[in-house]
C-alpha cells in the first residue's frame, strides 16, 4: 500500500532516496494533499539521515532594543522610539541578564534587537567582550544578517569590516533571522526598511566565508504562495552547497497579533496546523543530503503541535527560549526548561539531548 502510494508520486519516489528535489520536485509535493504520506516519508528521511535523537539547547535570549529603523508589516516588536515601553539595554543591564542566563543553567545567549538609528558599533562589540570577559564559557550567538547589513549601511563599514571586529569582539556564531522569504513579490509585502533577500544571502555568505556559522529560517503562514517556499528552500540549499555554513533551518510561522498585517487585514488568521507540518516535511525533503537539522520552533507551535512536527521530519526543538520577547510581543508564551523538553521528546516517542550551539551532544536524559 506504502509502496503504491508512493509511487504515485515522482518527488516521493525521489525523496525516499535522499535525492536532490528540484524546483517541480517542491511544488508537486507542496500541492500533495497526503499529508500523512508526505510525513511518513519525511520522517523515514530524517530517521535515515539524523536517527533519532531530539536536540535542543539551554538558551537565553537577549534582546537588546526593540527601537527599530525598520517598520516591517510582520512584526510586533519594533518600536520607534517614543513609546513608553520602547527600550535599549545598557551594558550594565546585559550583563545583569546574562548573570541570570549563566544561573538558569544557559550555554548560549541568543542576542538579537532591532535597527536602531543610534548605536555605534562600539556599543555591540561592548557587548560581546563584556559577556566573554564575565563568562568566557557562554557561546554567543548574535545579530541576524539583516542586523549586520543594517550596521554596514549605518555605520559606512563594509559588511566584512563589521563582521571581523565583532568575531574579534566574541561572536561565536549567527542566528538565522531576518530571511523572512527572500522571493521579491512576497518580501515586498511584509518587509520594510529591511535589506533585500539577496542582500541576507550575500551577508550571510560573507559571515561563513570567515568561519562565523549560522542558522537560517524562513517566515510562512501570511501571504506567501507555495513557489515562494521553495524558492526560499532552494536559495538556502544553494548556500549550503557553497559554504557549508549553516547549523539548522528553522521554519518560522507567522505569530498574526499585534502586526500591520493584522491590522490592515491583509492576513485575517493564522495558518493551519496541517500546513504548518507540510511546511515541516517538505523542509526536511528539499533540504535533506545537504543541511540535515531541521528544527521545530515550539514557542510558535505550542508543545503539542511540536510533538507532532518531530515525527514529520523535524529533530531538534532549538531551546529553552528562557526571556524571548518578539514572539511574547505576539502574544505567544515562550518559557521553557531543559527538562520539560526532555519530557516533550520522551513523549512523542524520541531520544531526548541536550546540545550546545553547534550540536554537540552535552547531556542525554
Amino acid at each position: 500500500m506504502l509502496d503504491r502510494l508512493i509511487g504515485q508520486s515522482r518527488a516521493l519516489e525521489r525523496a525516499i532516496a535522499i535525492e536532490e528535489l528540484s524546483f517541480e520536485d517542491g511544488m508537486e509535493l507542496m500541492n500533495y494533499d497526503n499529508l500523512h504520506m508526505l510525513g511518513a516519508v519525511a520522517d523515514l528521511s530524517r530517521k535515515k539521515l539524523v536517527g533519532d535523537t531530539v536536540t535542543f539547547a539551554a538558551s537565553y535570549y537577549l534582546n537588546y532594543t526593540n527601537i527599530c529603523a525598520a517598520s516591517c508589516q510582520m512584526c510586533a516588536f519594533y518600536r520607534k522610539g517614543n513609546e513608553d515601553d520602547a527600550y535599549t539595554l545598557t551594558p550594565k543591564q546585559i550583563e545583569q541578564r546574562v548573570a541570570i542566563a549563566k544561573q538558569m543553567g544557559a550555554t548560549e545567549i541568543h542576542i538579537v534587537g532591532g535597527f536602531h538609528p543610534k548605536a555605534p558599533l562600539d556599543y555591540y562589540e561592548y557587548m560581546m567582550r563584556i559577556i566573554k570577559d564575565n563568562h568566557p564559557e557562554l557561546k554567543i550567538k548574535a545579530f541576524t544578517a539583516a542586523e549586520i547589513f543594517y550596521l554596514s549601511k549605518l555605520t559606512k563599514n563594509s559588511v566584512k569590516e563589521i563582521l571581523s571586529r565583532l568575531k574579534d569582539a566574541g561572536l561565536d556564531s549567527m542566528p538565522g533571522g531576518g530571511a523572512e522569504l527572500f522571493h521579491t513579490d512576497v518580501r515586498q509585502k511584509i518587509v520594510r526598511g529591511k535589506c533585500s533577500g539577496q542582500e541576507w544571502l550575500e551577508t550571510i555568505e560573507q559571515a561563513h566565508t570567515m568561519g562565523i556559522k549560522s542558522n537560517c529560517t524562513m517566515l510562512y503562514g501570511h501571504v506567501e504562495k507555495p513557489e515562494h517556499i521553495i524558492d526560499h528552500l532552494i536559495k538556502i540549499r544553494d548556500l549550503q552547497k557553497k559554504t557549508k555554513g549553516f547549523i539548522t533551518f528553522i521554519p518560522l510561522k507567522f505569530s498574526l497579533d499585534n502586526t500591520e498585517l493584522e491590522k490592515e487585514k491583509l492576513v485575517t488568521h493564522e495558518c493551519s496546523s496541517v500546513y504548518d507540518l507540510k511546511i515541516i516535511a517538505i523542509s526536511r525533503l528539499m533540504l535533506a543530503g545537504f543541511l540535515n537539522n531541521i528544527s521545530v520552533y515550539w514557542v510558535a507551535y505550542g508543545q503539542k503541535l511540536a510533538q507532532v512536527a518531530l515525527t514529520n521530519g523535524g529533530n531538534d526543538l532549538v531551546g529553552t527560549a528562557f526571556s524571548e520577547e518578539i514572539y511574547r510581543a505576539a502574544g505567544k508564551p515562550t518559557n521553557s526548561s531543559v527538562m520539560e523538553l526532555a519530557t516533550m521528546v520522551k513523549e512523542a516517542g524520541r531520544l531526548p539531548a541536550q546540545r550546545d550551539t553547534f550540536f554537540n551532544i552535552l547531556k542525554e536524559f
